[in-house]
């Protein structure tokens, strides 16, 4: 991996993590069509960056971080069917990331259901914020489960899920946020103990640098995301998602990937 592969999947990392258009599913995208999927490095990079993402969650949200120990509780109880899950369903889920058409399929039904999600629940937007509670946190959680299927997306998944319990959509984005906390860093981490004999002294630039970048992008992603996402909802990540998605399946069929 060279650094301009570096620079460009960190640079997608950054923009997509927090947004509902799956950052798993355009990392495989562009790694496959630059030709370094298959690399161990690219492997351990796609995993380590988001320990960037990570950081820059709890900058923009220190206070929040620091309010109390049930803060973190919540977290780690919300985070709990997705530990499981992911556990018992490891390799398999690692065979589904190889798959470019499971990212397609993915992208487009999750398009469809995001242009229609404003509409389902348009009765929580008049809600003011409010504390989460244990509940609220597990069963958003469980709808993180989903998102180990490549091209879900974690972020759409969790708040749709959030949206499902009665939040608003500020609301439910921010838990997202809190929750990828918990989930990045398990992932990371586990990645990190099972690859570290694969882990070369050069590559350990390369996973520094493209984590830096994945930080300071999804710094400004954040921002944008929560303005955007109270003026104009979810419509538009849905079309979007249904055009990278169709865009991708032509182009997958005429190379034979």
């Amino acid at each position: 991996m060279t650094y301009l592969e570096a620079l460009i999947l960190a640079i997608i990392e950054g923009i997509t993590e927090f947004l509902p258009i799956s950052s798993t599913g355009h990392m495989v995208i562009a790694s496959t069509f630059m030709g370094i999927s298959e690399n161990t490095l690219t492997k351990n990079f796609e995993i380590v960056i988001q320990l960037g993402a990570i950081l820059s969650v709890v900058v923009l949200y220190w206070r929040k971080f620091l309010t109390s120990f049930r803060f973190y509780l919540k977290l780690a109880f919300a985070f709990l069917p997705a530990a499981i899950t992911g556990f018992f369903l490891e390799d398999y889920i690692d065979l589904l990331l190889a798959n470019v058409w499971v990212v397609v399929v993915s992208l487009i039904i999750g398009g469809i259901i995001l242009i229609f999600v404003d509409k389902w629940f348009r009765h929580a937007e008049g809600k003011e914020e409010q504390e989460i509670s244990w509940f609220q946190g597990f069963k958003i959680g469980c709808f993180q489960c989903i998102a180990m299927i490549p091209g879900v997306s974690r972020a759409a998944a969790t708040i749709i899920g959030g949206m499902a319990v009665g939040l608003n959509r500020r609301t439910a984005a921010e838990f997202s946020f809190f929750l990828a906390v918990p989930t990045m860093l398990g992932a990371s981490a586990k990645k990190l103990m099972d690859s570290y004999a694969t882990i070369q002294n050069h590559d350990i630039a390369i996973l520094i640098f493209g984590s830096a970048v994945a930080f300071v992008v999804a710094m400004v992603a954040i921002r944008a995301f929560i303005g955007f996402l109270k003026n104009h909802g979810f419509i538009w990540f849905g079309y979007y998602r249904i055009i990278v998605g169709v865009t991708i399946a032509v182009l997958a069929f005429f190379m034979n990937l």
